[in-house]
This record gives C-alpha cells, sequence and structure tokens, in this order.
C-alpha cells in the first residue's frame, strides 16, 4: 500500500485517495486491503491532527521541565528546550521523506525496509519501552495529584488528602484503580486515533488552563516582590555536579517524542500534504507551552522545585485564595494527563499485536485480541506505577534507552542507510 508518488504534487490529496483503510497501518501494512470498514471516514482535518500531535508531544516530561531548570538555569534551560525542538522536527523531516521514497506508511515498515525483520522488531520493543514508561509515569502523576506524594521525603498532600482528610478510598492504589477502571480503560477502547481529537482538544485546552494559572501566580507574587531572582546558569562546583547536567538530558529527550505516532496522524489526514505544517505547528505549540512552564514553575519555585513540579503546589503560595489556585492546578492537569492516556496507549497496543502476531490479521477485526492487549497492557502499567516510586526515575530510564532510539538515533540510521 502507498501514500503517494515519491514526486511532490501540488495538487490536493483527499483521503480518500490515500487507500489507508484501517487502525493497524503502523504495523500491518501489508493487511490493511483486508478491512473496508472506514469507508466512511473522510479523513482528518488539519486541527484535529494538531491537536492529536500536540497531545502526543505534551504529556508527562512538562513536569519535570522546572526540574531541569535547577540543574542547567535558565538561560541553558530555555536554550535547550528550543534546540530539542529544531532536531525533532528535523528527525520527523527524515521519517517523512524517506516513506513517502520507500513508500511505506509506517514507522514500522520504514524501519524494516531499511534493516529488515530485527529492524522493525527493535523499533517496536522500543515503542513498547519508552510507551509503557511515559504511561507509568502519568499514572505517577495522577496519583502525586490526587492522593499525595512522599518520594522526596517530605509527604506532599494529595487534592483529596487536603479536601476530605486521610481515609482508605483516596489512598493512592484505591484512587489509581477507579482512575484506571472510569476514565483509562474506556478511552483505550477506542479503534481509530481521530476518534480521540476532541479529547485531545479538551486536554491541550486543560494544559493551557495550567499554563496560565501557573503564570498568574508568578506574576502576581513578582508585583509583591516575594520572588527571588532565580539562577541563569548552572551552578558548577565540582565534578558531581558537572555530571549532574547530563541527567536532564533524557527529560528533554522524552518531552518531545511523539514520531511513534507521525505515520498514524498522516495516514488519516485529509489532506497527506498538510503533515509536515501539522508537525511544525505542534513543536510551536508545544515549545511555547513548555518553555512558560519552564520559566514561570521555576520562577516560583527556585531551588525547591521537585522532580514533579505539581507536588510543590500543596504550599501556601502566600496570595489570595492560594489553595483554590493550588487546586486548580494540580487537578487541571491531571485531567489533561487522564485524556493524554489513549493517545499515547493507540501505538502502544498496536505496537504489542504486531510483536506478538506479526502475521495475524489486523487487531480492528479482531475483538478478542483487541480487548486481551488493552487489559494487559493496562495491568502492567497499573502495577509500575504503583511499584516505580518517582518520576525523574522512569524519564531516566526510558529517556536515555528508548526514546533516544525512536526519536533520534533511527531516523538518523535510516537517512544513512
Amino acid at each position: 500500500m502507498t501514500i503517494g508518488d515519491i514526486t511532490p504534487k501540488k495538487e490536493r490529496k483527499s483521503r480518500r485517495s490515500k487507500h489507508v483503510v484501517d487502525d493497524t497501518a503502523p504495523l500491518l501494512p501489508k493487511r490493511q486491503d483486508e478491512d473496508a470498514g472506514y469507508d466512511e471516514f473522510n479523513g482528518a482535518s488539519f486541527t484535529g491532527a494538531v491537536f492529536n500531535l500536540s497531545t502526543t508531544v505534551v504529556g508527562a516530561g512538562i513536569m519535570a521541565l522546572p526540574a531541569t531548570m535547577k540543574v542547567l538555569g535558565l538561560i541553558l534551560g530555555i536554550a535547550m528546550i528550543i534546540f530539542m525542538a529544531f532536531l525533532t522536527d528535523a528527525s520527523i523531516e527524515f521519517l517523512l521523506r524517506f516513506s513517502r521514497a520507500g513508500k511505506t506508511t509506517s514507522y514500522g515498515s520504514l524501519m524494516g525496509d531499511a534493516f529488515g525483520k530485527y529492524g522493525r522488531i527493535f523499533l517496536q520493543i522500543c515503542v513498547l519501552v519508552n510507551n509503557i514508561g511515559v504511561l507509568i509515569v502519568y499514572m505517577i502523576i495522577i496519583g502525586d495529584v490526587l492522593s499525595g506524594t512522599s518520594s522526596s521525603g517530605v509527604h506532599h498532600a494529595g487534592v483529596l488528602e487536603g479536601w476530605f482528610g486521610e481515609h482508605w478510598w483516596n489512598g493512592r492504589t484505591f484512587v489509581l484503580i477507579v482512575t484506571t477502571l472510569g476514565i483509562f480503560s474506556p478511552l483505550a477502547c477506542f479503534k481509530r486515533i481521530d476518534s480521540l481529537r476532541f479529547t485531545s482538544a479538551l486536554s491541550v485546552a486543560l494544559a493551557v488552563v495550567f499554563l496560565v494559572i501557573t503564570v498568574g501566580i508568578a506574576i502576581i507574587k513578582l508585583i509583591s516582590g516575594t520572588i527571588m531572582m532565580p539562577r541563569l546558569l548552572p551552578d558548577v562546583t565540582d565534578l558531581t555536579s558537572f555530571w549532574r547536567l547530563f541527567t536532564v538530558v533524557p527529560v528533554l529527550v522524552t518531552a518531545y517524542i511523539c514520531h511513534y505516532n507521525v505515520h498514524s496522524i498522516d495516514n488519516e489526514l485529509e489532506d497527506s500534504t498538510q503533515i509536515k505544517p501539522v508537525v511544525r505547528t505542534a513543536l510551536a505549540l508545544c515549545s511555547t507551552v513548555y518553555i512558560m512552564t519552564s520559566f514561570f514553575g521555576f520562577l516560583l519555585f527556585g531551588d525547591s522545585t521537585l522532580d514533579d513540579v505539581l507536588a510543590n503546589f500543596d504550599t501556601d503560595l502566600g496570595i489570595p485564595y492560594g489553595s483554590l489556585l493550588n487546586d486548580a492546578v494540580r487537578v487541571s492537569y491531571a485531567a489533561h494527563l487522564m485524556l493524554v492516556f489513549p493517545i499515547v496507549f493507540y501505538p502502544l497496543r498496536l505496537n504489542m499485536d504486531g510483536l506478538l502476531f506479526p502475521s495475524a490479521r489486523p487487531l480492528a477485526l479482531s475483538n478478542m485480541r483487541f480487548a486481551f492487549t488493552t487489559v494487559g497492557l493496562i495491568t502492567l502499567i497499573f502495577l509500575g506505577a504503583n511499584f516505580i516510586p518517582s518520576i525523574w526515575d522512569a524519564f531516566q530510564f526510558t529517556g536515555a534507552t528508548a526514546a533516544v532510539c525512536l526519536g533520534f538515533i533511527f531516523p538518523a540510521a535510516v537517512t544513512l542507510r
């Protein structure tokens, strides 16, 4: 199956002419002709594609970015965020260029063309490691926000604990069980990524709410003169502090990883020539959110900034309605992560199915396989969120292994090949 001739075309390419007919295009392009279930789907819009890709990018990584400012200082930290955005755009450009040239419609088939069966398998394993790690981070943050955390050695109360006191029903495990069964599981049951465009738009709006409140709090405290001048450059005093600078690299890498969803979004676009503007618009939007969150988050809390900055919003801000604003910040971003979950889960399930059943019929056509894969992965993520103590630990592992391969090593390897 192809998504267009390798020569550029100026005329509009409609969704109907792209012959993309099922959700499993990222894994099983050779079997797509078996499914004619989406004939009435005329393709995703530019706006919906931007929202879906932005939601893929702006996930849990944003919560760790203020902590990277604590390590790098504001100047170097913001410069690194901008640099990573340009690097991500270049790597996605490589993927799209060689996908067009090789007439492939998925990241996996592109790796298969370049490196054979084992290249595709290695890619699928990296998607599994990265996405499972990211979704575990989402659950950890949601647990921190709603039930509190003691990972730093000091207990930071959660929203439910602050409202109702400490009870068994607002404990971390029970809250995550309810969230998993009531929110994650239903949203994970959609078989087409464009079906999530409305939840993606809402999740982006919630991220903007979080950002606006954070900026407002910082400006009020700046006017009142209660904020100290933030550190502009890294504080390097010995070899240990020098090596600590490199601990932020996995976090910055993870913050922009969206490559595993680019082909899925491209395949569903009504006009496939719009994918590059979609990518650049999404990266520009996400970079703006990242820079503002990092700047104002570090401005608010300085060297007291925690690995998960949301946990800092349980203290007295020293402004009117501070407690209400604290809760609004935390709840809005916890809700954002709940809506981001299915966007990241979508390619995870496809790649797990492709790894376990490479010759089976498309996943969307097998309800039994679809259900078992979904339940198994959600259970694994739930267990990980209850046993991994901190999001920094999860980011260090996924960012230093699978994320860097997906985002930069694989695209460069395909280009060199």
